[in-house]
């Protein structure tokens, strides 16, 4: 089923105490917004919508750097305004098509929540994942006499909540009364509509005070699998005045031979981090035998395997590169290198390593017949 999804981002979270607001704050090396946006984009989301301060553009640039399908729009002085802001920039996408109405403030999204609303909207107006109150109930005043309260079927809501855009966009316009709505489900339900609830998930916690971030941050190590790949790429020298390793062009009497630019180091990383999402290798998806691929730069090849990393929800942890060779030096342009390969990676220069090793004159390295490279990737996928 194909569906657009929203995520309202606009809000100031001000009970998350001091600092910037709780959607551009880090949990786990990247923002609050990006794990939803990650989750909803590798869930299907055809367009996904932010809706955010037009003040944060910047930050949100950043925050979403590297991932393709979204768009913003500004958010309204309410939830409830910031929601139909969101609705409206859907008007390319099919009036009956499924949307998705998450908030930024819910990290810990998961690919069951998904298919669980999307597939309720079959037989409902709406679908909302909620976990059943565990707790006791109490009503009263803080130090005063408390009523206990029945709990049976009463529930917690949580989003992304899942409707029809066109029937959301009529309940909303139907909505009166000074009181604002806090969920899509109450504006859907009170124009005559059938909500369902599907199953919630414990992980899908709100961050709403500060000490929520300490608890999501030991969350997040749980949500994450890392893996490892490593890679290994070898040429042979031929006649020439350069030759490319790791992006870096280095003037040498000769250069490797290859069906692209040779470039053995980024051959070795592209091949890591492949086999780290378990993606095959650089042959698979750049085939030598392909005419189009003829002499091309190979950071082409090593910026594909980062956006499939990105495409699943994954992200880079750090990389580590090792070129064996007895000529030219590297030691003098390893700082550009590090430089070049973090910029491609969009990684911080200390999760980025490049080495240099000889063979001590054995082997095809130590006779000068050809160079090799080595590489390890770590990268963190949803679990």
């Amino acid at each position: 089923m194909t569906f657009s999804a929203v995520i309202v981002a606009a809000g100031s979270g001000v009970r998350a105490g001091p600092g910037q607001a709780k959607q551009w704050r880090r949990l786990a090396g990247k923002t609050v917004l990006r794990w939803s946006a990650e989750a909803l984009l590798a869930g299907g989301a055809q367009k996904l919508v932010i809706v955010a301060d037009s003040q944060a553009r910047p930050v949100l640039d950043v925050a979403m750097k590297g991932l393709a399908g979204w768009t913003t729009t500004p958010g309204g002085a309410t939830r409830a305004l910031s929601v139909q802001a969101g609705l409206a920039a859907l008007a390319d996408r099919p009036a009956d098509e499924p949307v998705l109405i998450h908030d930024a403030a819910r990290p810990f999204l998961g690919a069951a929540t998904i298919r669980a609303v999307l597939e309720a909207l079959d037989d409902a107006d709406g679908a909302i994942p909620a976990l059943p109150v565990a707790d006791t109930l109490k009503s009263g005043a803080l130090e005063s006499n408390v009523v206990t309260k029945p709990r049976n079927d009463l529930w917690r809501a949580q989003t992304p909540q899942a409707f029809r855009r066109d029937r959301l966009l009529a309940a909303y316009a139907a909505w009166e009364g000074p009181d604002e709505p806090t969920d899509d489900g109450q504006v859907v339900e009170r124009h005559g509509g059938r909500v369902v609830v599907t199953p919630g998930d414990p992980m899908l916690m709100k961050l709403t005070y500060p000490e929520d971030f300490a608890m999501a941050e030991q969350l997040a190590g749980r949500a994450r699998l890392t893996r490892m790949g490593q890679g290994f790429d070898a040429h042979r020298w031929g006649p020439g005045e350069s030759v490319w390793l790791c992006g870096v062009e280095i003037a040498h009497k000769e250069t490797l031979i290859g069906h692209s630019d040779a470039d053995a180091g980024l051959h070795a990383l592209t091949d890591a981090i492949l086999g780290a999402i378990g993606k095959g290798d650089i042959g698979d998806h750049f085939p030598p035998t392909d005419p189009q691929w003829k002499g091309a730069s190979s950071d082409r090849f090593l910026a594909h395997a980062v956006d499939l990393v990105r495409q699943r929800g994954g992200a880079l942890v750090n990389v580590d590169v090792t070129l064996i060779c007895e000529r030219p030096k590297i030691k003098p342009h390893r700082a550009a290198m590090r430089a070049r390969l973090a910029e491609i990676l969009d990684l911080p220069l200390d999760r980025v390593s490049v080495k240099a090793t000889t063979t001590e004159g054995m082997g095809f390295t130590g006779r000068g017949e050809g160079l090799a490279a080595q590489a390890i990737a770590v990268v963190e996928t949803p679990a």
